[in-house]
């Protein structure tokens, strides 16, 4: 069903991009109705730069450094193409390309939870998958559904996961979580981990909206509008957290996020964190560095 929905989405902008040229053809000739098209289906960059040039501002008082605005644009620009892969190939079209792995017998190698974040699915993790694969790792990735329901919801689908992974490799799993994903992986270990914290061996939260973001003042859906600066939600999520499930977080931020902010708001007291400058929401996902400190954790000791 995730997919499906951001078939539409990508479809509803073909649609625009379409409307916009008919219209301009008859009395604007063939190039002005192609730039009409383009910028019809393209428009939500103008919207993401815009929102990348705000942080300047909002950011101003953080811990983790004011973004310049060369900097910002810099991260608009690249943020976009991201975008673009993301939501306009990877999770319509390829979803279910690349297979969870699980090993037919232990080989002594850590396995992999992926959790990806609001409005996305499982293709976001497609390449990591492939290179965990290839390095004998098992690793799942499941697609956090209903999409736009309440993350409570997401807790028995990681119990699940997770088990899987248990079967596999008799070993704490590693846990990736990308923006909404570190939030459903606490409402996880609310409902499912606290009595054995030993389940997890490291949780890796990248660009996750842990005090909730500004973003979700506008938020209609469940899961967006428990994602509300200080809302309740979030607060009773916090309460029940011990030190030791704390201890076993690194949280991943920057101050160029454009859809966590301000900056300081992905990073939880008792955590250890890692601030990556100038990278947006998605680039996380994607940072080479990132990809550093996971296979640090992979061959860290049980």
């Amino acid at each position: 069903m995730n997919a499906w929905i951001q078939r539409l989405q990508l479809l509803l902008r073909m649609g625009l991009a379409a409307g916009l040229a008919l219209w301009a053809w008859p009395e604007q000739g063939a190039w002005a109705a192609l730039a009409w098209a383009l910028l019809g289906f393209w428009a939500y960059g103008l919207i993401l730069a815009l929102g990348f040039v705000a942080l300047h501002w909002v950011n101003r008082a953080e811990p983790a450094g004011r973004p310049g605005l060369v900097q910002l644009l810099v991260s608009a620009w690249r943020e976009f193409w991201v975008c673009e892969r993301v939501f306009a190939w990877l999770q319509p079209f390829r979803a279910e390309a690349e297979p969870d792995h699980l090993p037919a017998q232990p080989n002594g190698r850590r396995g992999v939870l992926l959790l990806h974040g609001y409005s996305c699915n499982r293709g976001l993790w497609n390449s990591w998958l492939r290179r965990l694969r290839a390095q004998g790792h098992a690793c799942v990735a499941p697609t956090l559904e209903p999409a736009y329901g309440s993350i409570d919801a997401y807790a028995d689908l990681i119990e699940a996961a997770l088990q899987r992974l248990e079967r596999a490799t008799g070993l704490p799993p590693l846990v990736v979580a990308h923006s909404m994903g570190g939030l459903a992986l606490r409402a996880w270990w609310r409902r499912h981990g606290a009595a054995r914290p030993e389940r997890l061996h490291r949780v890796i939260t990248l660009g996750s909206p842990h005090h909730g973001t500004l973003l979700a003042a506008v938020a209609s859906t469940p899961n967006g509008r428990q994602m509300r600066r200080g809302g309740d939600w979030l607060q009773q999520l916090e309460a029940g957290e011990s030190a030791d499930f704390r201890a076993r977080l690194l949280c991943v931020y920057s101050n160029a996020d454009q859809v966590v902010y301000p900056a300081g708001t992905a990073v939880l007291s008792g955590t250890e964190a890692r601030h990556l400058a100038g990278r947006g929401h998605l680039q996380l996902a994607f940072d080479p560095q990132v990809w550093v400190w996971v296979q640090a954790e992979l061959g860290a000791a049980a």
